[in-house]
């Protein structure tokens, strides 16, 4: 029998609505887990314990009345430490913040508590979602359960981390150039980046304005389906936010991929990637292929193009909002952060305009290659995740650019899913569509991991 803390957020709420399995129950084994794991894997950074506990009485005595909320009543999750949690410490993982206690949820979370998602706590992330992994912050960078010494991937580091290791049933992540999808890879696990838009970002601590995006979670495709029926939605106090209509997220679920066009964008990391990582992406192609899915060669705007031009969004960005703490306490921030913030003070503003301008034309080139195609498939890292040994340069990104960030710089929906091991370790592909058809996505990619099988789960 699956042990509670590896049950999927479907599975849990069947069992909790037939009456076979209490919120309580199930919060309390996820307490207990997160006591024992900690010293190991510092997946948390706050542990709601009494809060969450009360939440689930709660969520128990309503679903005993008949009140059900859906399928995230009494299931319990966690929050990346960059979304404002009310009485309950936001530190973005830094000593900036370390008594920071927001009086109010992100619109996320409160969309999420209103479904009947128990909140358990905060999770570790890299500092101010940027500056990372990091040994000089005042808690430790969480640890990858598949192997300690190896980084989780960040920054939603601490999100991958309590998911794979069944310290909660889901978590939120935010996404701003890979952040949801690279530790979700590297943990073997699910995430999802909406459409920019999509999921409000109000209470979220900024890293990039025009570039952040918020999602889920979580062990399965289903699941993070799940959550994001609860985040979806306008919300007129984030700029940025999309009034779109929101549809069932798992209709079509099940309908066949015959006739289905993917793209593949092999010249991305074909030649750069592990030959694991290549074989596994050839493996997930034979998988769509027998599924009646059609394969189609795409060639998408260069990835070197895609990485300069969100580099300088970013940092230009970010520097803006830590411009006058970065001039008046330098020290406080952890080394990494600091010296990659800093970066964003050579920007000009005419820098920032041609980037600005160059984003777009790279989104009108994306249109274009990926006219004819559904979604487009394509490897979600290098290979598999580094030592911490190894995760030492101050500005990784000037190395191979990242495969992620392209679908920050565009906005599309893209999905991250486990499809195989190198060396015993987690390797996955990613699904992206067209803006606003996270349906499509979730269906291509719920089919492949239905015809996949199980995934394995890191060692206990």
């Amino acid at each position: 029998m699956t042990p509670l803390h590896h049950l999927s957020v479907a599975e849990a709420s069947r069992r909790i609505r037939a009456g076979a399995l209490t919120a309580l129950a199930l919060t309390e084994h996820y307490l207990a887990r997160i006591a024992a794991t900690h010293d190991r894997l510092a997946a948390y950074v706050t542990v709601a314990g009494e809060a969450a506990l009360a939440e689930a009485r709660l969520a128990d005595a309503e679903a005993a009345a008949g009140r059900w909320r859906g399928p995230l009543h009494g299931i319990p999750i966690a929050v990346k430490d960059v979304f404002a949690t009310a009485g309950i410490r936001t530190t973005c993982h830094s000593r900036l913040l370390i008594d920071n206690v927001p009086a109010e949820d992100a619109a996320c979370l409160a969309r999420l508590k209103a479904a009947g998602a128990i909140l358990i706590g905060k999770l570790a992330t890299h500092e101010f979602a940027f500056g990372g992994p990091s040994h000089d912050l005042p808690f430790p960078p969480a640890r990858n359960p598949w192997a300690p010494e190896r980084v989780p991937g960040g920054s939603s580091s601490g999100s991958a981390v309590a998911v794979a290791a069944g310290l909660c049933a889901a978590a939120l992540g935010s996404d701003t150039s890979g952040s949801i999808r690279m530790p979700a890879g590297n943990c073997g696990i699910v995430g999802l980046k909406p459409t920019y838009g999509r999921v409000s970002r109000r209470g979220l601590y900024p890293l990039s304005f025009s570039l952040d995006h918020v999602g889920p979670m979580a062990a399965t495709v289903e699941d993070c389906a799940l959550m994001l029926q609860a985040l979806a939605g306008f919300d007129p106090a984030d700029p940025g936010s999309a009034d779109q209509a929101v549809p069932d997220f798992t209709a079509g679920f099940d309908a066949p991929l015959a006739g289905l066009r993917i793209g593949v964008a092999r010249d991305w990391y074909e030649g750069a990637a592990s030959r694991a990582m290549t074989a596994a992406m050839n493996g997930v192609l034979a998988v769509l292929r027998a599924l009646g899915a059609v394969i189609v060669e795409v060639v998408l705007p260069d990835i070197a193009d895609m990485n300069a031009c969100g580099r300088i969004i970013l940092l230009s960005e970010g520097y803006a909002i830590h411009k006058a703490t970065l001039a008046a306490s330098p020290e406080a921030y952890g080394r990494f952060t600091r010296d990659r913030m800093r970066l964003g003070a050579f920007i000009g503003a005419e820098h920032y305009i041609q980037a600005q301008r160059m984003r777009r034309a790279l989104n009108r080139d994306m249109i274009a290659a990926l006219r004819g195609c559904d979604v487009v498939v394509t490897a979600n890292q290098y290979g598999p995740a580094e030592r911490y040994a190894e995760a030492t340069e101050t500005f990784p990104f000037f190395g191979k650019p990242y495969l992620t960030f392209p679908f920050d710089v565009t906005g599309q929906p893209v999905i991250s899913v486990p499809c195989g091991l190198a060396d015993g370790l987690p390797l996955a592909v990613q699904v992206a569509g067209r803006a606003f058809d996270e349906a499509t996505v979730l269906r291509v990619a719920r089919a492949y991991e239905q015809a996949r099988g199980d995934f394995p789960r890191p060692p206990d």
